[in-house]
Formats: C-alpha cells, sequence, structure tokens
C-alpha cells in the first residue's frame, strides 16, 4: 500500500504543477521547466518507495522490462490516476473554476505522434537511467527523467500540449485544457509509447537482466 501511496502524492503534485503554471501562470518557458522539475523532486522524493512512475505509461514499460510484478500494476495506476484527478480539481478550486479553452486538433495525426515521441523518450530514459544494471546506485535518474520531460515539452507541446502521461492527459482534461472526446489521443499514444520503448530497450540491451519478479523500487535495481 505505501507503494500506490507514493504514486498517489507524486501524480497529484505533478498534475498540480501542470495546472497552476497552465491555467492563468506565466506564458513561455515557466510551465515546462515547473513541471519537470516538480517530477524530478518527486521521483527523487518516491523512488526508494515505489519507484517513482508517477506515470501509467512508464509503469507498464517498467512491468514490461521484468521490474514490477503484474500483481502492483493496477495498484500503481490507480494511485496514479486517482491522485491526476486529485491534482486537477484541486486546481480548479484554487484558480476559482475559471473558463478554460481547451486544445483544438485539426486531426490526431500530429498530436497523437507528438505524444507517442514524448512518452517513449519518457520511458526509454527511465527504463535505462532508473533500471538498468549499468547505472544501478546512481544519483542522476530523476534529473535526467525530469529534463526529458521539459526537453519534451518544448520539442512536441505545441503538437498535443506535451503531457506524455496518461494520469497528466486524464487531469488536463479534468480541467477543461483538452476535451474527453480528444482523450483517445493521449491514451492510445502514452500507453503505445511506453510499451514500445520497453521493447525497444530490450533489444538494445539484451545482457540486462530481466526478471519478472524483481519489485519495483529503484533501490531494488541492479
Amino acid at each position: 500500500m505505501n507503494k500506490y501511496i507514493a504514486e498517489f502524492i507524486g501524480t497529484f503534485f505533478l498534475v498540480l504543477t501542470v495546472g497552476v503554471t497552465v491555467i492563468k501562470g506565466d506564458p513561455g518557458v515557466i510551465p515546462p521547466l515547473a513541471i519537470g522539475s516538480m517530477l524530478m523532486v518527486m521521483i527523487f522524493a518516491t523512488g526508494h518507495i515505489s519507484g517513482g512512475h508517477l506515470n501509467p505509461a512508464v509503469t507498464l514499460a517498467v512491468w514490461m522490462r521484468g521490474k514490477l510484478p503484474a500483481s502492483d500494476v493496477p495498484g500503481y495506476m490507480i494511485g496514479q490516476i486517482v491522485g491526476g484527478f486529485a491534482g486537477a480539481y484541486l486546481v480548479l478550486f484554487m484558480k476559482g473554476n475559471p473558463a478554460v479553452t481547451p486544445m483544438h486538433f485539426d486531426s490526431p495525426t500530429l498530436p497523437l505522434i507528438a505524444e507517442f515521441l514524448g512518452t517513449f523518450a519518457l520511458a526509454f530514459v527511465v527504463l535505462n537511467v532508473a533500471t538498468a544494471r549499468a547505472n544501478a546506485s546512481n544519483s542522476f535518474y530523476g534529473l535526467a527523467i525530469g529534463f526529458t520531460v521539459v526537453s519534451a515539452a518544448f520539442a512536441f507541446g505545441s503538437y498535443s500540449g506535451g503531457a506524455f502521461n496518461p494520469a497528466v492527459s486524464i487531469g488536463i482534461t479534468a480541467m477543461g485544457l483538452s476535451t474527453w472526446a480528444n482523450l483517445w489521443i493521449y491514451l492510445l499514444a502514452n500507453f503505445a509509447g511506453g510499451a514500445v520503448a520497453a521493447l525497444i530497450f530490450r533489444v538494445v540491451s539484451p545482457d540486462d537482466d530481466v526478471r519478472r519478479a524483481v519489485v519495483a523500487p529503484r533501490s531494488s535495481a541492479d
């Protein structure tokens, strides 16, 4: 249960930061830097408890890589999604339920590509810096993961809004930054990006230990 609580807390603060910086917030570089920084510190805070996934697509990738038992996957994802909803509704309360103009996509193609690429990059970095034996016990994994989100937000945010995370996708939809009709774009692209990252990791790191029963926390990576 502690792992699921940690995932809830980390994802809650991540989505909260998205909302308070984007809705009536400072434009430009501030939101990506704040969001990536919050992700970084929450990964460091929760890594020793749950592995600091804070993202259902990352949880899928870590499970496919063999570093998370299947029995933990539902609890992780529920904690993340509930944390996303909680963060979103607190934003609306703090902002006074503001009128928000949701993103509009002329076609799903570009946002699908953008979300897939951003999530793939994020999950691939997570697998390599936080689960690979060569990087065991390193001190930089949270920084690398957080700045992957910063970089991906700058690169792809104008195409999709830069969620790269199903819990964040649900959160921005609940806040009105996106529409429920667009949610399938995010979910499909995010989970596909995480899954493909896991498959590619196993191809490019064939000698890395892949044991289905290894528990998730960062300290357990060997």
